[in-house]
């Protein structure tokens, strides 16, 4: 009750000053007195004494009402911290030149979509499935590009993704861009699940130092990690071993994929050579996260001065129809005593 009392403002507070007008009713009355004889031999009537009452309550009500809409009452907003269903979800999206070719290997044309366009689409359609998923976006070719930081807003995610149609270029520098997408990560998560999704048609090396640092940033906040692989027809798949040396300049995609089961991190990658197995992964990506994850649901201020009007507005209406009723009264009266009087003159 007190942090409820707590939360309630007025825009205009110097106008309160005026509620100790809203007794006034219970000192003066505004009826109209009349001349009547004296009724204290009749016995209380307790229905007219409720009446006068319930009259006085009125004015108290109508005066308390209009002071207090004029003072603009509101109650304030608040942040409530509840629980939901969802992740912390922080996207790499490749932006390199090979993402704007189908999945066939070629320039796209009439209908066939490019590998970057089925993966905005999709991953539009998977931004917003559930309500209180936070998403990141990153992009990532020769630099990496923060595109949105970590945010609830889903209409803002959504034209993150859709913005990111530029032509990429054909340096893929992988490395650069988990750092980034790591560090969209806030300190204050709690204990939500964390996503890195990594959307890539292919890999680069990452260099033996920088793979120490990677090291040290997983597992600091331990991410579950996924890669969506996009392959292109006739590539080499993530497990394909090389026909000569196995190395990393020969089989990069493989390579980091030992590399990310390396990490001591949940990982899982999925290899897609169209857009539908694409959406089929994101279905089971979605399907696997699904751990509670706090949120902040943020009510806003409430407008108070309409209710505070109806108020008044009641009880100027009740004290309208009693002051209706006592004119019919009044003019009732004069007519019942010519009545008795002209019957007393027959009667003489």
């Amino acid at each position: 009750m007190l942090a409820e009392l707590a939360r309630l403002g007025a825009e205009r507070p110097a106008v309160l000053w005026l509620l100790p007008l809203a007794l006034l009713p219970l000192v003066a009355a505004p009826r109209r007195r009349a001349a009547w004889a004296d009724l204290g031999a009749v016995p209380p009537d307790a229905l007219s004494r409720a009446l006068g009452h319930a009259l006085r309550a009125a004015g108290c009500l109508a005066l308390a009402g209009l002071v207090l809409g004029i003072a603009g009452p509101y109650r304030t907003g608040e942040r409530v911290i509840r629980t939901g269903i969802g992740a912390e979800v922080s996207m790499l999206i490749d932006r390199s030149g090979s993402m704007n070719e189908t999945f066939a290997g070629r320039q796209p044309s009439g209908a066939e979509e490019s590998k970057a366009a089925a993966s905005r689409r999709i991953l539009g359609d998977f931004v917003g499935s559930r309500a209180h998923d936070l998403f990141a976006v990153t992009a990532f070719s020769t630099a990496p590009m923060l595109v949105l930081p970590m945010t609830d807003r889903h209409a803002a995610v959504r034209a993150a993704i859709a913005a990111i149609d530029r032509p990429g270029l054909d340096y893929t520098n992988v490395a650069r861009g988990l750092a980034l997408a790591l560090g969209r990560f806030g300190a204050a998560s709690g204990d939500a699940s964390r996503v890195l999704l990594l959307v890539s048609d292919g890999a680069a090396v990452i260099d033996p130092r920088v793979q120490e640092t990677l090291r040290a940033a997983f597992a600091k906040v331990r991410p579950n990690l996924y890669w969506l692989f996009l392959r292109t027809k006739g590539s080499p798949g993530i497990g394909d071993r090389p026909a000569g040396e196995d190395t990393p300049q020969a089989a990069p995609e493989r390579h980091l994929d030992l590399f990310f089961r390396s990490l001591g991190v949940p990982y899982r990658a999925f290899e897609a050579e169209g857009p539908e197995a694409v959406a089929a992964a994101i279905a089971q990506i979605e399907s696997l996260e699904r751990d509670p994850i706090p949120y902040v649901e943020v009510r806003p201020r409430r407008d108070l001065a309409g209710l505070a009007y109806g108020l008044a507005a009641f009880g100027l209406v009740l004290l309208v129809l009693a002051k209706l009723a006592e004119t019919d009264l009044a003019s009732g009266r004069p007519a019942r005593a010519e009545a008795r009087a002209a019957e007393r003159g027959m009667a003489a």
